[in-house]
């Protein structure tokens, strides 16, 4: 049976962008740290940048990824990514949970627009074909998918930062979840932690 699986990267401090986050600054001012483990390194958004993960980092993420089948994102995520140049770079379709379903792209660039979390949930499942649904962030729809009590893994990856400032991946939620470790991985980068929710 397909499992839903939420992950995201935060500061220790518990950010999962910098300040200014959007468009022109990405994961925001200084937010890019939180992401030296996907590139394998440091990057700047004007310097450009590649994926290059390489040893603790890279065996965590293709052990991840393996299992999806389909992923869910917000709309925040999708437009701060620049719709990562107008093509899914993830395994399997992704649902865009937005309220602006109207400028929908062409089913080949591989994003699905969907309005409301169970209908992208449903859609993400169907289009998984039996494989885990992953939902990617950004914090809010983690938080909505949390609250529903629909997440059946947590995924966070600690990045050795503390941002100061920025949006907080469980700023105003006030449910209680005991989640349990179920895989460590870790590199100079990041602290990645697969935690089950206890249901």
């Amino acid at each position: 049976m397909s499992k839903v699986v939420a992950s995201i990267t935060t500061s220790v401090d518990g950010f999962v962008t910098g300040p200014d986050d959007g468009p022109e600054y990405g994961l925001g001012k200084g937010g890019e740290r939180l992401h030296y483990w996907v590139m394998g390194g440091p990057w700047t958004y004007a310097g450009g940048h590649d994926f290059a993960m390489h040893g603790p980092d890279k065996e965590f993420y293709d052990e991840l990824v393996a299992s999806f089948g389909a992923g869910i994102v917000g709309r925040g995520m999708y437009d701060a990514a620049g719709a990562w140049g107008g093509t899914n770079p993830f395994p399997g379709p992704l649902c865009v949970l937005t309220h602006r379903t109207e400028d929908q792209p062409p089913a080949s660039a591989g994003f699905r627009f969907v309005s409301g979390l169970d209908s992208a949930l449903a859609q993400a499942t169907e289009l998984a074909g039996g494989k885990d649904v992953a939902i990617g962030g950004g914090a809010d729809v983690i938080r909505q998918a949390l609250a529903a009590d629909r997440v059946d893994e947590l995924v966070l990856s600690t990045a050795p930062v503390i941002l100061g400032a920025g949006k907080r991946l469980f700023d105003g939620f006030d449910r209680d979840i005991d989640l349990e470790v179920v895989k460590t991985f870790s590199s100079p980068y990041a602290t990645h932690i697969r935690y089950a929710v206890k249901k």
